[in-house]
């Protein structure tokens, strides 16, 4: 493990989103990640990681060696403190400062069971020390190949019910769903697509719906 990569290697990573939101932003009411000057869909390197945890999460069990350090909703000092207890150094969930030898057991002991550490590396001071590690993957950003065109599009129903208010689509609909099996009610078409990352041109998928079941 310690000389894994011996060299500098570059790689490519396609991923494939059709109307679709690969990474909203959550500072532009999680709308998609756009390039302003030319319309190319981003998506930051935050998120291509998360999606590179999620699979190896998953395709190891997310036991160790292959374990997940920055898991969601997680608290990161746990792992910490487990990584000076299974050493022995002494450190305790409170202490701030342990000697540069205690930090070093624990930070080469998250390294050797955690595969996000030793691959993007960590800040692991949150709580007790055990140091910081510098990652040999590094990923930036990414783009689409083609511009996009953030859309967003909510549904707009106009449903009779039983004892409700008078509609003056009441006539129109009225035939249509006589056909049905089970006409108890009618919903007009409503786009299913919200904040999709679709490519240019673009349209909205129409669907029909009624009595909640597709038609």
């Amino acid at each position: 493990m310690n000389n894994a990569i011996a060299n500098r290697y570059e790689f490519l990573y396609l991923f494939d989103c059709e109307n679709g939101n690969p990474n909203g932003d959550p500072d532009a009411g999680n709308a998609p990640r756009i390039d302003p000057e030319d319309m190319h869909g981003l998506v930051s390197d935050v998120a291509l990681k998360r999606r590179i945890r999620n699979y190896v999460q998953i395709a190891r069990g997310n036991q160790m060696p292959y374990a997940i350090f920055i898991e969601h909703a997680t608290n990161l000092n746990r792992p910490i403190v487990r990584a000076h207890e299974e050493q022995q150094t002494g450190v305790k969930a409170t202490d701030k400062n342990a000697s540069k030898d205690k930090v070093e057991l624990a930070r080469r002991w998250m390294c050797e069971n955690f595969y996000d550490v030793r691959t993007f590396g960590a800040v692991m001071s949150t709580g007790p020390n055990a140091g910081q590690v510098r990652g040999p993957v590094q990923i930036s950003f990414a783009r689409s190949l083609d511009p996009i065109l953030p859309l967003d599009t909510a549904p707009s129903p106009a449903r009779i019910t039983p004892g409700g208010k008078p509609s003056s689509r009441k006539t129109s609909c009225a035939p249509w769903a006589a056909r049905r099996s089970s006409p108890t009610g009618c919903t007009w078409p409503r786009a299913s697509s919200v904040r999709s990352w679709p490519k240019i041109p673009a349209l909205a998928r129409m669907t029909w719906s009624c009595s909640g079941r597709r038609c």
